[in-house]
Order: structure tokens, then C-alpha cells, then sequence
């Protein structure tokens, strides 16, 4: 406290000197004058003293107040001061650690080698800075990012040091449940697909002379109709049930869940007994579930293969497990089939498919984005593209999306196409606006497989980053079997967030599902898309004109856009004008089209501007 009234200012100095003066001086009036400075001086070192009290007051409930933990230890570590935080996040008062070693409040996690570091850090740098995990009053541990540094004097002998920590096991359960959603199915708490992608790779690693892995995909037949009849609640309670069971059977084995009703089950084992393993899961699955008052017997389909006979790599195996899962239906279901050399893409031209699709995915150069224009009904200006999927295969030719998104959602494919499809739309919007095209939103359709894999949100955040595209610029669109999936949980909340960081929502092809109004009370909506099978017989049928003005008017209610799909006529067009369709979309105004053939039209003024039409006519 002292040391900040050193003699280190000139007032102080001349109080110093004048100080003897006082007495020595012959005059009065200059001993006068030395007092006067003598005065002054010790009235400028009280009022120094005053200030460094008031700052060292304010210091202290500044530290009072901090929601970090703070703890002083002398040199041997030893406890002398704590903050209320510290109290507060460890339970301990200040009197109860008081003259405790710091060190014996650090959990039993950390080795020795760990500890060693940690000084030896604090030695040479003078501080030191990470994770550790610390023990409680009551006992529990708790992670918290810690902050220490070694305050010396000034010959350079440490005597004390100052730590200041924060509890981070929020931040540590956020991770966690991170890692959860990546890596495990929501419904059963098994392994997904990834998961037992890495599963598997690690089996196969890690198997020794005479070993093997027995592995089999496990579908359950007519699962849908199951679920029709059940009810989601209790197929789902179903689904978890199925896992529990075949958990159970396969004790020291992975079981997991693919997505869907279909189960994976990987084994390692020194017996040649592949069939009849296979067959002791069906006889073990084929005992009833009692699901309320009901008891199901269910009907399987199981493809299966074996390591290192039928492959070495995790992704040569998955490939050979789904074409004998293939198979194995297309022989009648409840059937099990092995993999052999003769189920290859000759006798599966699904299969054949999806190989193709994991090289085009892989290699790239196949897959490209075609956008068809959205505009205003009543003077055709554009609004906005939409970004529709092609596939231009050199062995199969261009293949239709509803050929191929299927399998992909079924082939654990969809998480990187729905990926692919993000980047490759944010990157053409960078491109379009470096080349000063109108900055016009972009939409793109979403998988119920992206929802419930949870990647969608991240892939979405780091694209835009990368991209320098703002959020609002970029819809995404989803169809009503996304609603109806409960594979993706609770969608409401995801969706909200999602419209909150920017990005609008619209449900696509509305009206073929189901529960299409109740949905609609409570999502987060920005529009809806009039599916093109009521706009094909207007204004001649009756029953689709009574449709597509019911919507509408629910639409007015609700305060939703409406995108009418599919016109191409004008009869079309001048009936959804006058019943209030304020959006259309169709081959009236533009097919589908590369971007390189967009940003032709760009360039020659027929096309994109704010106020041109790509029909030359004006829509009357």
C-alpha cells in the first residue's frame, strides 16, 4: 500500500529538503516558507494515499462483483484470499480454504505428467491457461477454464500467485449434446450411420489372426403400414424397443440404427457360423412386441456379409450389406440374403445407381444446379429462383431427381448431396454477385434426412460464412413429409431459429400430404408453394379452382405468400391473378436452366433486371 508514495515526485522531494530547513533556517520567514512545503508535501502524499485506497476499494468490488472465481495463494500455493464467485461456483467460503493448498481441490482426473507440465509452464512464462477440472464442496467434479499468473518482486522470487477460473460445465454439456446429435440416433440413443461408419473402420482395424466381423442390415418389413395403424407415438416406441432387443441379443457387439426402421449389427468372432448367427436374429427378432394392448410379430428382411471374405473397407462392406438387403427383397422380403459376387449392379440397377452417385459426390463434375425464375403475377417482374438438382451421369445419361434422391436418402447419401446442394448455391450467388447481377434469394429444397441428421444448421452457417452471403437471401424449402418425419424431433424450434438468423421458410408441393392446416397454425412460415397437380386443370376444373382459392384465402388469413407451381398457360395465370395468387412459377415464364445459360440472358438485358419479364409479351 505504502509503496505508492514514493519519493518519485518533485513536491515530494522539495518537502524532503525543506523538511531540516525548517529548523536550520535562520530567517522565520524562510523557515516559514520550508514548512509551507513540508505542508504541501504531505498534503499531496495524503491525497496520493486517499486516491490509491479509493482504487484499491474499487478494485475490490470490482473483484466482489466478477463472475469469475478468483483465488490468491502465497508462493507455496497455499490459499490466502478468495471472491464470493469462488464461493459461489465451488461451495467453499473463504474461511474454510484459508491456508489450504490449492492443489488439493483439483479432481483425481489429472496425472502427475499433467501437473508437471502445468509448472513447468507457470515457471518458464510466468502463466498458464487451460481446461482442469476442480472438485466441489459436496464432492461432484466440474470442468473450468483456469487462468493463472506468478506475480514476483522485484529481485524475480515468485511470492504469490493469482488465479481466475470459470465453470465451463455448460459449455461442456453443450458439446457433449453436440457430439450426441452427430453421432447418435434421437429416437433409440443408438448409434447412427456415421457413427457406425467409424464403428466399423475401428473393427476392421483392430482384427487379429483368425478373427472376422459378421455384420447384417436388419429391415423391417411393411414398417410404414405398422406405423399407419400404431400411430407415430408408439411406432416410435416400437423402433426403441426393436434397438433394446437386438442390443441385448448382440452383447460385445455395435448396434445401430441407419435411419428409418433399418438396424445394422457388426460382430467380431473366431466362429465360421455367419448363417446361423443370421438366423438366431431372426428367431430372436421374430418374438412378438407387446405395444399396448397389441402383440406384433414382425416380418424382416436381413442382407448380410462377413470380413475380410467379402471386403476390407467399411465403405465396400455398407455397399455390399445394402445390395444384399436389395436382394433380399426383391425375393419376397422376410427373407435373409448374404452377399456374393453375383449381386453386383448387373442384377441391381439400383444399386448400379447408387455407386454411381457415391462417384459423382466423390469426383464431382455431374452434379450441377439448373434455377427456374419465380415472379409477380401481375407484371411478371422476378423475384426470386429457385434451385432444382440435375444429375448428368456419362453411363446412365441425365437421371430424373426422383430416380435418385430416393436412394440417396435411403443409402445414407443425402446429408452430402442436401450439403453439396448449399455450397454449390451459395458459391453461384457469390459468383452472380461479383459479376453485378441482382441480388435476388435463392431457394432450395430440404430433406427430412438433412433435418434429423442435424447437420442442416451448421452446414448452413459455415457456407454462408465462407460465402459472404447474408442468410436472408437464401429460403429454404421443405416438404410436408419433413413435417411429418418425427426422425427430426421437435421441428418447430429449428425452424424458428433457423428464421431468426434470416432465412425464410416455405413448405413445398402443400396440399398432397397430410395435416397440411394444422402444421400451418403453428410453423414459422413465411409462404406456401400450391403443388402444380391443382394448378394443371384450371380454370376449367371446378373442384382444383375451389382448392386453389381455399388456400388462398387461408393464406390471406394466415399472412403467407403463395407460389403457384406449374403454370403454363395464361388461362392458368389470369385465374390465379384474379383469385389473388400474388407469385407463380412455370413454364409460362421459364424452364429450368444451367447459370451459365442465366448469366447469358443476363448479359443481353432479357433476364434478371428488376423490371424485365423473360417472357417478351406482356402477360395480360
Amino acid at each position: 500500500m505504502w509503496s505508492s508514495i514514493a519519493i518519485n515526485r518533485p513536491l515530494t522531494w522539495a518537502a524532503l529538503v525543506a523538511l531540516p530547513a525548517c529548523v536550520w533556517l535562520p530567517d522565520p520567514s524562510l523557515r516559514l516558507v520550508a514548512v509551507c512545503i513540508v505542508a504541501g508535501g504531505l498534503a499531496d502524499g495524503w491525497r496520493r494515499l486517499r486516491r490509491d485506497r479509493q482504487h484499491a476499494d474499487l478494485m475490490q468490488q470490482a473483484l466482489m462483483l466478477s463472475e469469475e472465481g478468483v483465488q490468491i495463494t502465497d508462493a507455496d500455493n497455499n490459499i490466502l484470499a478468495v471472491n464470493p464467485a469462488f464461493t459461489r461456483i465451488t461451495g467453499f467460503t473463504e474461511e474454510e480454504v484459508r491456508g489450504v493448498n490449492a492443489a488439493s481441490l483439483i479432481a483425481s482426473r489429472h496425472d502427475t505428467s499433467f501437473f508437471k507440465r502445468f509448472w513447468q509452464t507457470l515457471e518458464s512464462k510466468g502463466r498458464w491457461e487451460g481446461e482442469i477440472w476442480s472438485r466441489r464442496k459436496q464432492g461432484d467434479e466440474y470442468p473450468e477454464w483456469l487462468r493463472i499468473k506468478a506475480i514476483a518482486d522485484p529481485r524475480g522470487r515468485i511470492r504469490h500467485y493469482v488465479g481466475t477460473f470459470t465453470d465451463i460445465s455448460v459449455h461442456k454439456a453443450r458439446e457433449q449434446d453436440l457430439r450426441r446429435i452427430g453421432f447418435e440416433d434421437p429416437l433409440t440413443g443408438l448409434p447412427n450411420r456415421r457413427r457406425l461408419h467409424d464403428l466399423m473402420t475401428s473393427r476392421l482395424r483392430h482384427l487379429r489372426a483368425g478373427e472376422s466381423l459378421d455384420m447384417a442390415i436388419i429391415d423391417i418389413d411393411g414398417f410404414k403400414s405398422v406405423n399407419d395403424s400404431l400411430g407415430v407415438e408408439q411406432g416410435d416406441r416400437l423402433l426403441a424397443l426393436f434397438g433394446q432387443r437386438l442390443a441385448r441379443h448382440v452383447a460385445g457387439g455395435v448396434v445401430g440404427r441407419l435411419g428409418g426402421d433399418e438396424f445394422l449389427v457388426i460382430r467380431t468372432t473366431t466362429f465360421d457360423d455367419h448363417g446361423k448367427w443370421v438366423a438366431g436374429l431372426r428367431d430372436h427378432l421374430g418374438e412378438p412386441f407387446d405395444i399396448g394392448n397389441r402383440s406384433l410379430r414382425l416380418g424382416l428382411s436381413i442382407g448380410s456379409c462377413r470380413a475380410p471374405e467379402d471386403g476390407k473397407e467399411s465403405g465396400v462392406l455398407f455397399q455390399r450389406l445394402e445390395s444384399a438387403l436389395y436382394s433380399a427383397k426383391r425375393h419376397g422380403r422376410n427373407v435373409s440374403q448374404r452377399f456374393r459376387p453375383a449381386l453386383d449392379v448387373q442384377d441391381s440397377p439400383h444399386m448400379a445407381l447408387v455407386y454411381s452417385l457415391r462417384d459423382a459426390l466423390a469426383n464431382g463434375g455431374q452434379l450441377e444446379l439448373h434455377y427456374q425464375t419465380q415472379h409477380r403475377s401481375r407484371d411478371g417482374v422476378v423475384v426470386g429462383m429457385e434451385a432444382l438438382l440435375r444429375w448428368r451421369s456419362p453411363e446412365h445419361g441425365i437421371i430424373s431427381p426422383g430416380d435418385f434422391i430416393p436412394l440417396a436418402e435411403r443409402h445414407g447419401l443425402m446429408g452430402t448431396l442436401g450439403n453439396w446442394v448449399i455450397d454449390e448455391a451459395l458459391a453461384q450467388m457469390a459468383r452472380w454477385r461479383e459479376m453485378g447481377m441482382p441480388r435476388l434469394p435463392v431457394w432450395i429444397n430440404v430433406s427430412a434426412i438433412q433435418m434429423f441428421q442435424g447437420e442442416l444448421e451448421s452446414a448452413l452457417s459455415s457456407g454462408l460464412a465462407r460465402h459472404g452471403i447474408h442468410a436472408s437471401q437464401l429460403g429454404l424449402e421443405l416438404t410436408e413429409s419433413v413435417l411429418l418425419d418425427e426422425r427430426a424431433g421437435d421441428i418447430v424450434p429449428r425452424l424458428e431459429a433457423l428464421r431468426s438468423q434470416g432465412h425464410r421458410i416455405a413448405i413445398d408441393d402443400f396440399g398432397t400430404g397430410y395435416s397440411s392446416m394444422s402444421y400451418l397454425k403453428r410453423l414459422p412460415l413465411d409462404k406456401i408453394k400450391l403443388d402444380r397437380v391443382f394448378i394443371r386443370s384450371l380454370p376449367d376444373d371446378p373442384a382444383d379452382a375451389a382448392i386453389v382459392s381455399a388456400v388462398l384465402a387461408m393464406a390471406r388469413g394466415l399472412g403467407l405468400d403463395v407460389v403457384a407451381e406449374g403454370v403454363e398457360t395464361r388461362e392458368q395465370l389470369d385465374f390465379l391473378r384474379n383469385a389473388g395468387c400474388t407469385l407463380v412459377q412455370g413454364f409460362l415464364f421459364a424452364r429450368p436452366i444451367p447459370a451459365q445459360a442465366l448469366e447469358i440472358q443476363w448479359r443481353g438485358g432479357s433476364a434478371l433486371p428488376a423490371a424485365a419479364m423473360l417472357d417478351s409479351k406482356p402477360v395480360t
